[in-house]
């Protein structure tokens, strides 16, 4: 049912923006103040104007930078020279700016800083009225509606300031946006700190990677030789026993500190003394994939199909069939694939970009599902069981691992590794129990990152739910006190 035609509650009248309570107005963008444009300065690239150091440079490519829980606009990628900023159009702090063109056109900032800004920018200047994080919330509902209804343009859709202008907005009291633009903020507020711990669960959980798969950072149990361990390694090079407690020197320290594992040298750099190297085709068996295109697929049919665009989009590490809807295929599309089992790796064998060579997925949850994997991936199993389960998803992301798949890639705008290649290289083995100790922390930090996505993914649809609410006014916030204090502060 079109809004023309429910039914207007009482207290509500239909308006522009729709059904809004009768005591909003509905006001347009130019009502607020007069809409600006930047202005880039010419010829692009000029060193005359840009890479300097007098004035930030506000771009659209520097709103993509910006979280969509952000409001205000605190840095920049460049900056312009003296000369430059005479060519563009300053903006002061507290500017209400919208992009209008490119990737975030329809997107509302506030101006934390004095800067420049490129004619993909517009902005509110000599606003007169309305509170502008209230505003800014708002456009930000409209942006697929601005870009798909009312920007023109057929190749690169355009929002030019007479089109702005006409952006029509609820408009309550000052005192009321000023409490649904708090209550709105106070969410934002908690997404910025989610995505700030989440990013910094993310870098640990990266060093912690690169420490214990490369043994730079042993954990404490397997840091130093067992007695068991230190007599058969002594046994072994002299034929004899020694003493548990004696030093490399002869003392006889009797301290654990004597038995601490050591290093050596091998193709992937130093590596523990008691770890092996072995290749992808020592360990892996290479298993047939099938080769359909996404247009193939449906979310109905007989078999799980892993594509390689969903492993650089959608999973890292472990892929749980149990947990992921994955998209299916019908049999008799089929020719000829292997059917996964717990443990397989799958490996996209082409990237658009070098952090995306090699990227793989261990599999797991399989049970009685029939799941192949698709075109542009390997499929490998280990032969002899050489890793642990949990552990070889990883393994990719070692990085001296990683710099060999780097070098090995080929391709000009998709770059892509060959199975002969790949069998080839390198890979650092640790002991079984090592492996699974390392793969428990490391899937345990997966697990609490993955809780606090969740968290964040949830809260992002709280938010979304109340933008509805109370920017239409369906939900009114208590507002009186704000409205008598700044009766209060005017007499």
């Amino acid at each position: 049912m079109s809004t023309l035609n429910q039914e207007i509650p009482e207290g509500y009248k239909q308006t522009e923006v729709g059904v809004i309570p009768e005591d909003w107005d509905c006001v347009t963008l130019g009502d607020l103040g007069d809409i600006v444009r930047g202005g880039s300065p010419r010829p692009a690239g000029d060193p005359k104007y840009f890479n300097g150091n007098y004035i930030p440079w506000l771009t659209v490519a520097s709103l993509t930078n910006i979280p969509t829980s952000k409001q205000e606009v605190t840095s920049t990628l460049t900056k312009l020279t003296e000369l430059g900023s005479k060519q563009s159009r300053v903006l002061d702090a507290g500017t209400l700016i919208i992009s209008n063109s490119g990737a975030t056109l329809g997107v509302a900032k506030i101006l934390g800083l004095k800067c420049c800004a490129n004619d993909g920018v517009a902005a509110i200047i000599n606003q007169k009225k309305g509170n502008k994080s209230f505003i800014t919330h708002y456009i930000n509902t409209q942006t697929k509606r601005l870009h798909d209804d009312v920007a023109t343009g057929n190749g690169q859709p355009n929002l030019n300031t007479d089109l702005i202008k006409l952006i029509p907005t609820p408009f309550p009291s000052e005192s009321e946006q000023t409490v649904i633009a708090n209550a709105l903020s106070d969410v934002d507020a908690l997404l910025t700190e989610l995505e700030k711990l989440i990013a910094k669960k993310q870098a640990i959980k990266t060093a912690t990677m690169q420490q214990l798969l490369t043994g730079k950072t042993r954990l404490p149990q397997f840091a130093t030789y067992t007695e068991e361990e230190w007599q058969a390694r002594h046994k072994h090079s002299s034929g004899t026993n020694v003493n548990v407690g004696a030093c490399d020197d002869g003392s006889q320290s009797g301290g654990m500190d004597s038995r601490r594992k050591g290093t050596k040298t091998s193709e992937l750099g130093e590596i523990p003394e008691d770890w092996d190297v072995k290749t992808y085709g020592e360990v892996f068996s290479f298993l047939t994939t099938a080769s359909n295109s996404r247009s193939d697929l449906s979310e109905e049919g007989d078999i799980g199909y892993i594509h390689y665009g969903d492993i650089h989009t959608k999973w890292n590490y472990l892929l749980d069939i149990t947990k992921t809807g994955l998209p299916h295929i019908s049999n008799e599309k089929v020719t000829s694939a292997a059917f996964l089992k717990d443990g397989d790796i799958v490996m996209a064998d082409a990237s658009e970009d070098y952090e995306g060579i090699g990227k793989s997925v261990e599999i797991t949850g399989i049970g009685e599902k029939k799941v192949i994997s698709g075109l542009h991936t390997f499929l490998l199993r280990d032969k002899s069981n050489v890793f642990s389960e949990g552990y070889r998803g990883y393994l990719h992301s070692i990085l001296a691992v990683k710099s060999i798949f780097d070098r090995l890639a080929t391709g000009l705008k998709v770059y892509g590794l060959s199975k002969s290649n790949l069998k080839d290289v390198p890979l650092p083995v640790p002991p079984k129990k090592e492996q699974t100790a390392i793969a428990t922390i490391l899937s345990d930090m997966d697990n609490e990152i993955q809780t606090l996505e969740q968290r964040l993914a949830k809260t992002r649809q709280i938010k979304q739910g109340m933008m509805q609410e109370l920017l239409t006014g369906r939900t009114r916030l208590p507002f009186e006190q704000a409205e008598n204090l700044e009766v209060a502060n005017a007499n």
